[in-house]
This record gives structure tokens, sequence and C-alpha cells, in this order.
């Protein structure tokens, strides 16, 4: 039951009108955090490493840590590749054992967007029980060292959104609604009527392919329950677990000088990360939905 995909696990979402957390993470104490954090809250989670912590970390490692900690504990914990440019990486992790994969060729014209998709979306189907997450539209800020300014944003076309399900066989589609990655700068201006037309579409007769909302981190929680409420059901959260790690560290060192002790840090820093992934878990309404 632990080791999981996210087709699986979302489809129930979205069967019952709620969302799961995908928690971006560069290291062990992060990896321990998420898990145990929804261990405790009995909610399904998504672990996901971004290509350059991946390639940093290697896969293979990271695949032998999750399998660890899944196997664990009694919830459905996926491990996502997120925003992979790179059709090889993608198979090469799949190859490994993670069990999701996001092709991003969003900055890519459409027909080869669905071209890169597809490909990967084959090659993960054929291998096992990998599902693939694919992006339409180019949704604003930095991830990864993926920069996409302002002005070169993008938000999905439903139509589009259609005949990119169909002809991809995607299993996941993460639409740029005007979320943004990184830290807002003032409020989200987020078009949550266009997540509505795009859900209706695609799940008008039920649950079919979940939709993904990117950029999370600084969503008031008013505008994430709308989102959930209008289809939304796995949402991607990086920056405050980074900020978390950073500024939980800096403050243990501030606090105590004359201290040399990594283990109390990684103590510290666990906590704090335990308690932002609660708080998400309460938001997104999966508490108690790890059956």
């Amino acid at each position: 039951m632990a080791i999981a995909n996210a087709r699986d696990v979302l489809l129930k979402a979205a069967e019952e009108k709620y969302a799961v957390g995908a928690f971006n993470i560069t290291n062990l104490i992060q990896m321990e955090a998420v898990v145990e954090a929804a261990a405790e809250e009995e909610a399904p989670v998504i672990i996901q490493t971004s290509v350059t912590p991946s390639k940093f970390l290697k896969p293979h490692v990271l695949v032998a840590i999750y399998r660890a900690l899944a196997s664990s504990v009694p919830i459905p914990v996926v491990l996502h590749l997120d925003h992979c440019q790179e059709v090889d990486y993608c198979k090469q992790c799949a190859d490994l054992g993670y069990t999701n994969i996001m092709i991003d060729a969003s900055h890519d014209p459409f027909e080869e967007n669905v071209r890169q998709t597809k490909e990967v979306c084959d090659y993960c189907h054929a291998l096992g029980d990998i599902s693939v997450e694919g992006e339409l539209g180019r949704v604003v800020g930095v991830e990864d060292e993926i920069v996409i300014t302002e002005d070169e944003a993008v938000l999905c076309d439903p139509d589009q959104a259609v005949e990119f399900v169909e002809r991809t066989g995607v299993d996941l589609l993460a639409p740029a609604i005007g979320t943004a990655h990184g830290v807002y700068q003032g409020e989200p201006n987020v078009d949550v009527d266009r997540l509505s037309e795009i859900n209706r579409r695609l799940n008008g007769g039920g649950a079919r392919i979940p939709l993904v909302i990117h950029g999370g981190s600084g969503l008031p929680d008013k505008m994430v329950r709308k989102l959930v409420e209008n289809g939304g059901t796995k949402l991607n959260v990086s920056t405050y677990l980074k900020q978390t790690l950073i500024d939980t560290t800096f403050e243990y060192v501030q606090d105590h000088p004359d201290e040399y002790n990594p283990g109390a840090i990684d103590a510290a820093v666990k906590e704090a990360i335990k308690d932002l992934i609660k708080g998400y878990i309460d938001l997104l309404g999966c508490a108690g939905k790890a059956e």
C-alpha cells in the first residue's frame, strides 16, 4: 500500500473532493519529515524532487531512501520527478523506481509538447505502474533554474487541454492558471474559472484526469480551498520547504553559537518541516484519507 503512483492517489482525491500535498525535498531530513507528518495525519503524500537535487543526490539513492521510508508507514507515498525537461532523464528515473514523472515541455510549441509528453507516457506506461504529469501553458517564476517571466507566461487553453490529454495519454495535467513559482509579490491573480472549466471538460463525466496546481507556496488559504473546490487535486509546495530549512537552521545557530551539534539542527529542522506539512494536510482536507 505504501508505494503508490500519483494517478491512483489523486483519482481518489478527485472523487472525494480533497487534494494531496506534493512537497519538494532537497535532503533526507526533509524526506523523513514529509513522510512522518503524513503518517501521523493518516494522509496520502507525494514526495517531489526537482531535477537539480535529484541529480545531485543521485536518483538511485533517492529511490532507495524512498522505498525504505514508504515501506515503514501504512499510507500511500509517491515519489515524483518534478519539472523535468529532459526526456532521457525522465526515462532514467522511471527505470530506477520513481512512481510519477513530470515531463515539462511547456516551454516548447504545442506540437512539440505533445510529442515529448506522449513519448514519456508511452515509455512509463509500458515500463510498469508509473503515472505521468504534463504541463500546458507556462507558470511564471523560477523553479529549479527554469525561469519564466510575466511576459512569457501563458495560461492554459481549455480546448487545448482536452486535445493534449487525448493525444498524449497523460495521467495528470498541470494547467497554467496564474499561479507562480517562488514568492508571490502582492495578491496572486489566479484564474479559478479557467481551472473550473478545464475540470468540467476533462472530468465532468467522472474523475479521469487529476489537475495539478503549481506554485502552492504563499497562496492564501482561502484561495487554496477555492482551487480544491474547483478541481485541483495536487498542490505543489517547494519554496516554503526551502525557506523553513534555511530559516530554522539559521535561527538555531544564532541561538546556540557555541554548540556544534548537527544532529540537534537536523532535529529542529525536521520538527519545523513537519509542522509545515501538517498545516497543508489539514488545509487540503486529506487528513485521514490514507485508506
